[in-house]
Protein backbone atom coordinates (compact mmCIF):
# COMPACT_ATOMS: atom_id res chain seq x y z
CA UNK A 1 0.00 0.00 0.00
CA UNK A 2 1.54 3.51 -0.77
CA UNK A 3 0.61 6.19 1.20
CA UNK A 4 1.70 9.67 0.21
CA UNK A 5 2.36 12.31 3.20
CA UNK A 6 2.92 15.85 1.86
CA UNK A 7 5.65 17.18 4.41
CA UNK A 8 5.80 20.87 4.36
CA UNK A 9 9.26 22.69 4.09
CA UNK A 10 10.59 24.33 7.42
CA UNK A 11 9.85 28.41 6.79
CA UNK A 12 13.39 29.83 7.51
CA UNK A 13 15.20 32.48 5.94
CA UNK A 14 17.76 30.41 3.82
CA UNK A 15 14.24 28.24 2.42
CA UNK A 16 12.58 31.37 1.54
CA UNK A 17 15.89 32.78 -0.07
CA UNK A 18 16.54 29.49 -2.16
CA UNK A 19 13.46 30.18 -4.10
CA UNK A 20 13.37 34.07 -4.67
CA UNK A 21 15.65 36.95 -4.21
CA UNK A 22 15.92 39.61 -2.15
CA UNK A 23 15.30 41.85 -4.91
CA UNK A 24 11.70 40.32 -5.48
CA UNK A 25 10.94 40.35 -2.16
CA UNK A 26 11.12 43.89 -1.96
CA UNK A 27 10.04 44.67 -5.05
CA UNK A 28 6.62 43.09 -4.04
CA UNK A 29 6.04 44.59 -0.51
CA UNK A 30 7.15 47.91 -1.27
CA UNK A 31 5.64 48.55 -4.55
CA UNK A 32 8.14 49.42 -6.61
CA UNK A 33 10.90 48.47 -8.97
CA UNK A 34 14.11 48.47 -7.43
CA UNK A 35 17.16 50.02 -9.27
CA UNK A 36 20.74 50.66 -7.75
CA UNK A 37 21.31 54.29 -8.06
CA UNK A 38 18.05 55.47 -7.82
CA UNK A 39 16.51 57.02 -4.58
CA UNK A 40 12.76 56.22 -2.80
CA UNK A 41 10.34 57.39 -0.79
CA UNK A 42 10.54 55.40 2.29
CA UNK A 43 6.81 53.23 2.32
CA UNK A 44 6.87 53.49 5.64
CA UNK A 45 6.49 57.14 7.10
CA UNK A 46 5.70 60.80 5.20
CA UNK A 47 8.10 61.31 3.20
CA UNK A 48 7.94 64.47 0.54
CA UNK A 49 11.87 63.83 -0.93
CA UNK A 50 13.09 60.61 -1.95
CA UNK A 51 15.71 60.21 0.83
CA UNK A 52 16.21 56.17 0.58
CA UNK A 53 17.96 54.06 -1.22
CA UNK A 54 19.21 49.76 -1.44
CA UNK A 55 22.64 49.08 -1.24
CA UNK A 56 24.18 45.50 -0.47
CA UNK A 57 26.63 44.31 2.35
CA UNK A 58 29.66 42.12 1.97
CA UNK A 59 27.68 39.65 3.18
CA UNK A 60 25.37 39.62 0.32
CA UNK A 61 22.60 41.18 1.93
CA UNK A 62 20.44 43.89 0.30
CA UNK A 63 19.29 46.72 2.44
CA UNK A 64 16.89 49.35 1.79
CA UNK A 65 18.82 52.36 3.49
CA UNK A 66 16.04 55.14 5.10
CA UNK A 67 18.52 58.34 5.78
CA UNK A 68 16.16 60.13 7.65
CA UNK A 69 15.64 57.78 10.55
CA UNK A 70 19.09 55.95 9.94
CA UNK A 71 17.41 52.71 9.63
CA UNK A 72 18.16 49.83 7.45
CA UNK A 73 16.25 47.18 6.54
CA UNK A 74 16.77 43.42 4.78
CA UNK A 75 13.76 42.37 2.92
CA UNK A 76 12.52 40.67 5.91
CA UNK A 77 12.73 43.46 8.15
CA UNK A 78 10.44 45.25 5.62
CA UNK A 79 7.78 43.28 6.17
CA UNK A 80 7.79 43.26 9.73
CA UNK A 81 8.08 47.16 9.33
CA UNK A 82 4.95 46.99 6.92
CA UNK A 83 2.74 44.56 8.31
CA UNK A 84 3.74 44.76 12.51
CA UNK A 85 4.39 41.93 12.83
CA UNK A 86 7.19 39.29 14.54
CA UNK A 87 10.24 37.65 12.40
CA UNK A 88 8.76 34.41 12.11
CA UNK A 89 5.22 35.96 11.26
CA UNK A 90 6.75 37.91 8.30
CA UNK A 91 8.75 34.47 7.09
CA UNK A 92 5.11 33.01 7.16
CA UNK A 93 3.69 35.90 5.39
CA UNK A 94 6.32 35.71 2.31
CA UNK A 95 5.94 32.24 1.95
CA UNK A 96 2.24 32.20 1.77
CA UNK A 97 2.06 35.14 -1.12
CA UNK A 98 4.65 33.40 -3.31
CA UNK A 99 3.45 30.02 -2.93
CA UNK A 100 5.84 28.47 -1.70
CA UNK A 101 4.20 26.26 0.92
CA UNK A 102 0.19 25.44 0.55
CA UNK A 103 -1.37 26.61 3.30
CA UNK A 104 -5.35 26.26 1.75
CA UNK A 105 -5.64 30.28 2.33
CA UNK A 106 -8.03 32.07 0.36
CA UNK A 107 -6.49 34.95 -1.36
CA UNK A 108 -6.69 37.09 -4.38
CA UNK A 109 -4.48 35.67 -7.31
CA UNK A 110 -1.61 38.39 -7.87
CA UNK A 111 0.66 38.56 -10.49
CA UNK A 112 4.34 37.98 -9.13
CA UNK A 113 7.40 39.32 -11.42
CA UNK A 114 10.37 37.84 -10.77
CA UNK A 115 13.45 40.52 -10.05
CA UNK A 116 17.05 40.53 -11.45
CA UNK A 117 19.91 40.08 -8.92
CA UNK A 118 21.80 43.84 -9.40
CA UNK A 119 25.19 45.08 -8.33
CA UNK A 120 24.79 47.70 -5.83
CA UNK A 121 27.38 50.53 -4.59
CA UNK A 122 28.45 49.61 -0.72
CA UNK A 123 28.18 53.00 0.02
CA UNK A 124 25.99 55.45 -0.46
CA UNK A 125 27.43 59.26 -1.06
CA UNK A 126 25.98 62.34 0.49
CA UNK A 127 27.98 65.58 -0.80
CA UNK A 128 27.05 68.87 0.41
CA UNK A 129 27.53 71.97 -1.78
CA UNK A 130 28.33 74.33 1.21
CA UNK A 131 28.15 78.46 1.18
CA UNK A 132 29.28 81.18 3.74
CA UNK A 133 27.12 81.84 6.56
CA UNK A 134 24.64 84.68 6.51
CA UNK A 135 24.04 86.90 8.89
CA UNK A 136 20.69 85.15 10.24
CA UNK A 137 22.48 82.34 10.16
CA UNK A 138 25.26 83.42 12.49
CA UNK A 139 22.72 85.12 14.62
CA UNK A 140 21.11 81.73 14.72
CA UNK A 141 24.19 80.07 16.07
CA UNK A 142 24.84 82.99 18.68
CA UNK A 143 22.03 82.57 20.28
CA UNK A 144 23.65 79.28 21.92
CA UNK A 145 26.64 80.97 22.21
CA UNK A 146 28.57 79.49 19.40
CA UNK A 147 30.49 81.36 17.28
CA UNK A 148 31.81 81.95 13.28
CA UNK A 149 35.14 80.44 15.20
CA UNK A 150 33.54 77.56 17.14
CA UNK A 151 31.73 76.55 14.15
CA UNK A 152 35.07 76.60 11.84
CA UNK A 153 36.09 74.10 14.70
CA UNK A 154 33.89 71.25 14.94
CA UNK A 155 33.25 71.50 11.25
CA UNK A 156 29.84 72.65 10.70
CA UNK A 157 29.04 74.71 7.25
CA UNK A 158 25.92 76.10 6.35
CA UNK A 159 24.66 74.11 3.31
CA UNK A 160 23.60 75.22 -0.38
CA UNK A 161 22.44 71.72 -1.96
CA UNK A 162 22.50 68.39 -0.33
CA UNK A 163 23.55 65.52 -3.12
CA UNK A 164 22.77 61.59 -2.47
CA UNK A 165 24.56 59.73 -5.31
CA UNK A 166 24.40 61.97 -7.28
CA UNK A 167 21.15 62.94 -7.32
CA UNK A 168 19.93 66.77 -5.24
CA UNK A 169 17.60 65.97 -2.33
CA UNK A 170 17.21 69.15 -0.68
CA UNK A 171 18.29 72.75 -0.90
CA UNK A 172 18.46 75.44 2.16
CA UNK A 173 16.22 78.69 1.64
CA UNK A 174 15.39 81.69 4.60
CA UNK A 175 12.44 79.34 5.86
CA UNK A 176 14.24 75.66 5.75
CA UNK A 177 18.01 76.43 6.32
CA UNK A 178 20.22 73.42 6.25
CA UNK A 179 23.72 72.84 8.35
CA UNK A 180 26.05 69.63 7.44
CA UNK A 181 28.30 68.48 9.99
CA UNK A 182 31.42 67.07 8.36
CA UNK A 183 33.07 64.04 9.56
CA UNK A 184 36.05 63.46 7.64
CA UNK A 185 36.35 60.64 5.16
CA UNK A 186 36.02 56.99 5.53
CA UNK A 187 36.81 54.45 2.52
CA UNK A 188 37.23 57.91 0.80
CA UNK A 189 33.46 58.52 1.23
CA UNK A 190 32.70 62.23 3.04
CA UNK A 191 30.93 61.50 6.17
CA UNK A 192 28.30 64.01 6.45
CA UNK A 193 25.02 64.31 9.11
CA UNK A 194 22.65 66.78 7.75
CA UNK A 195 20.41 69.13 10.17
CA UNK A 196 17.34 70.57 9.17
CA UNK A 197 17.11 73.04 12.62
CA UNK A 198 13.35 73.91 11.38
CA UNK A 199 11.74 70.87 10.78
CA UNK A 200 9.77 69.31 13.11
CA UNK A 201 10.39 65.88 12.69
CA UNK A 202 13.16 63.68 10.86
CA UNK A 203 15.65 66.59 11.51
CA UNK A 204 19.13 64.62 10.53
CA UNK A 205 19.75 62.87 7.03
CA UNK A 206 23.22 61.49 6.49
CA UNK A 207 25.97 58.00 6.47
CA UNK A 208 27.71 59.01 9.52
CA UNK A 209 28.10 55.44 11.09
CA UNK A 210 26.13 54.75 14.12
CA UNK A 211 29.28 54.54 16.29
CA UNK A 212 30.75 57.82 15.05
CA UNK A 213 30.93 60.21 18.14
CA UNK A 214 30.53 63.78 17.97
CA UNK A 215 33.08 66.46 19.06
CA UNK A 216 35.84 63.44 19.92
CA UNK A 217 38.09 65.04 16.97
CA UNK A 218 38.27 67.72 18.95
CA UNK A 219 39.05 66.44 22.34
CA UNK A 220 42.33 67.51 24.26
CA UNK A 221 44.77 64.58 24.83
CA UNK A 222 43.44 64.87 28.75
CA UNK A 223 41.15 66.77 31.05
CA UNK A 224 39.69 67.58 34.95
CA UNK A 225 35.90 67.23 33.30
CA UNK A 226 33.94 65.96 30.24
CA UNK A 227 30.20 65.61 29.58
CA UNK A 228 28.53 63.60 27.73
CA UNK A 229 25.86 65.24 25.92
CA UNK A 230 23.54 63.88 23.07
CA UNK A 231 23.83 66.93 20.13
CA UNK A 232 26.52 68.18 18.02
CA UNK A 233 24.90 71.70 19.57
CA UNK A 234 25.17 70.67 22.60
CA UNK A 235 28.87 69.88 22.40
CA UNK A 236 29.69 73.24 20.65
CA UNK A 237 27.91 75.29 23.31
CA UNK A 238 29.47 73.58 26.26
CA UNK A 239 32.65 73.98 24.23
CA UNK A 240 31.55 78.04 24.30
CA UNK A 241 30.90 78.07 27.67
CA UNK A 242 35.01 76.59 28.29
CA UNK A 243 33.69 72.73 28.86
CA UNK A 244 34.46 69.77 27.12
CA UNK A 245 32.13 67.34 25.51
CA UNK A 246 31.13 65.24 23.03
CA UNK A 247 27.63 63.34 21.88
CA UNK A 248 27.26 59.79 20.41
CA UNK A 249 25.59 59.62 17.01
CA UNK A 250 22.24 58.96 18.47
CA UNK A 251 20.39 59.98 21.66
CA UNK A 252 19.48 56.25 22.16
CA UNK A 253 23.22 55.02 21.78
CA UNK A 254 25.85 55.81 24.13
CA UNK A 255 29.69 55.45 23.58
CA UNK A 256 31.37 52.34 22.85
CA UNK A 257 33.00 50.32 26.29
CA UNK A 258 36.49 50.51 24.42
CA UNK A 259 36.31 54.32 23.93
CA UNK A 260 34.71 55.06 27.49
CA UNK A 261 37.38 52.99 29.02
CA UNK A 262 40.13 55.15 27.18
CA UNK A 263 38.04 58.41 28.36
CA UNK A 264 38.37 57.18 31.32
CA UNK A 265 42.07 57.43 31.49
CA UNK A 266 42.02 60.55 30.10
CA UNK A 267 39.63 62.60 32.20
CA UNK A 268 39.29 62.58 36.12
CA UNK A 269 35.35 62.80 36.00
CA UNK A 270 32.50 62.19 33.67
CA UNK A 271 29.04 63.25 33.33
CA UNK A 272 26.47 62.57 31.30
CA UNK A 273 23.95 65.11 30.73
CA UNK A 274 20.77 64.25 28.37
CA UNK A 275 17.28 65.74 27.74
CA UNK A 276 15.12 66.35 30.47
CA UNK A 277 12.47 64.74 28.65
CA UNK A 278 10.63 61.28 28.38
CA UNK A 279 13.02 60.13 26.17
CA UNK A 280 16.23 61.47 27.71
CA UNK A 281 15.41 60.40 31.20
CA UNK A 282 14.50 57.40 30.04
CA UNK A 283 18.23 56.81 28.24
CA UNK A 284 19.80 58.23 31.48
CA UNK A 285 18.62 55.44 33.30
CA UNK A 286 19.67 53.26 31.37
CA UNK A 287 22.82 54.05 31.19
CA UNK A 288 23.08 55.00 34.75
CA UNK A 289 22.21 50.71 34.97
CA UNK A 290 24.85 49.73 33.33
CA UNK A 291 27.85 52.68 34.39
CA UNK A 292 27.30 53.42 37.65
CA UNK A 293 30.11 54.77 37.89
CA UNK A 294 29.72 57.80 36.03
CA UNK A 295 28.02 60.87 37.28
CA UNK A 296 24.50 61.96 35.89
CA UNK A 297 22.98 65.16 35.44
CA UNK A 298 19.98 66.18 33.79
CA UNK A 299 18.31 70.19 34.09
CA UNK A 300 15.12 70.38 36.54
CA UNK A 301 11.82 70.81 34.78
CA UNK A 302 11.61 74.81 36.90
CA UNK A 303 13.84 76.10 34.05
CA UNK A 304 11.90 74.93 30.95
CA UNK A 305 14.67 74.29 29.24
CA UNK A 306 15.37 70.64 27.91
CA UNK A 307 18.81 71.10 27.53
CA UNK A 308 22.73 73.19 27.81
CA UNK A 309 21.73 75.00 24.50
CA UNK A 310 18.35 75.97 25.27
CA UNK A 311 18.97 77.19 28.28
CA UNK A 312 21.76 79.66 26.79
CA UNK A 313 19.05 80.83 24.56
CA UNK A 314 16.87 81.44 27.36
CA UNK A 315 18.85 82.43 30.21
CA UNK A 316 22.04 84.10 28.12
CA UNK A 317 25.88 83.27 28.78
CA UNK A 318 26.45 84.91 32.68
CA UNK A 319 23.31 82.69 34.42
CA UNK A 320 24.47 79.42 32.05
CA UNK A 321 27.90 79.75 33.38
CA UNK A 322 26.57 80.07 36.87
CA UNK A 323 24.30 77.36 36.44
CA UNK A 324 26.69 75.12 35.40
CA UNK A 325 28.67 76.61 38.13
CA UNK A 326 26.41 75.61 40.75
CA UNK A 327 25.50 72.55 39.65
CA UNK A 328 27.41 69.68 36.92
CA UNK A 329 30.90 71.43 38.44
CA UNK A 330 29.70 70.53 41.99
CA UNK A 331 29.72 66.94 40.58
CA UNK A 332 33.68 66.48 41.00
CA UNK A 333 33.63 67.50 44.66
Amino acid sequence: MNLNFSIKPKITKDFILSKINQETIFSYYLKFNIEPKKLYRSPFREDKNPTCGFYKASNGTLYFHDFATNKHYNCFNAVMEKYNCSYFKALKIIASDFRLIDDNINRVESKIIKSKELEYKKENIFQAEVKEFSKEELEWWGKYGITSKILHKFNIYSCKNIFLNGALICSSSSTCPIYGYYGGKQKNIELWRIYFPKRKTYRFLGNWPSKKIQGYKQLPKEGKLLVITKSMKDVACYYSLGITAIAPNSETLFIPDSVLNDLKNRFKYIVVHYDNDRPGKYNLAKIRHLYPELKYFFIPNKYEAKDISDFHKKYGRKKTLEFLKNNILKLKQ
